[in-house]
């Protein structure tokens, strides 16, 4: 039996040449994940221009970091951590992270009374318009699958701020879906 080789897979190769600061390849990496991480940013920052910053910065770091990247787990992983967490550097430029918004009565709304007109563009609106906590700590949770420690650990903030946070989120967005603001009109 012949010895089996394991040939580097392209992300490999890609990895390599970008250590050696080849400028071809880096532009490779980032028209490869900036699309789908442009997206990540804009989850926790409002506006596009800002989300735009953000991920300019953050594949800085990436490229500054590339010797950081151990190959184990995807490449596209890695690079998805460092845009989160230069997002959450990005707010907790502003000084605003957690705006204290007054309790309001929040109605149930039924699923089936919304049928099909909710996607998934129409909900991200609602999601970014939330105030910056609430949708950072959102974000963080729902989308990207931390614990509240993590997310304690993360922002600066006790377990229990994320699990308000969170909380007042859900019913904010359960207020809106309530009163039927579906932020789009039926044609």
């Amino acid at each position: 039996m012949g010895l089996l080789l394991r040939l580097p897979t392209s992300e490999q190769k890609l990895v390599k040449q970008c250590l050696r600061g080849d400028g071809r390849a880096q532009r490779e990496l980032y028209e490869k994940f900036s699309p789908q991480m442009l997206a990540v940013c804009r989850r926790y920052v409002k506006g596009t221009e800002d989300a735009e910053e953000v991920l300019s910065n953050a594949f800085i770091k990436v490229f500054n970091k590339i010797d950081q990247y151990t190959g184990e787990g995807a490449l596209g992983g890695w690079v998805r951590r460092i845009m989160v967490n230069e997002s959450l550097n990005f707010i907790r430029y502003q000084k605003n992270l957690f705006v204290e918004v007054e309790e309001e009565n929040h109605s149930h709304f039924s699923h089936e009374e919304l049928g099909e007109q909710m996607d998934a563009d129409h909900l991200m609106a609602m999601i970014d318009e939330l105030p910056l906590g609430y949708k950072t700590v959102f974000n963080l949770y729902a989308i990207e699958g931390y614990g509240h420690k993590e997310i304690g650990e993360m922002l600066g903030v006790s377990e229990n701020t994320s699990k308000s946070q969170l909380s007042k989120a859900r019913k904010h967005l359960q207020n809106k879906l309530g009163q039927g603001q579906l932020l789009y009109k039926e044609q």
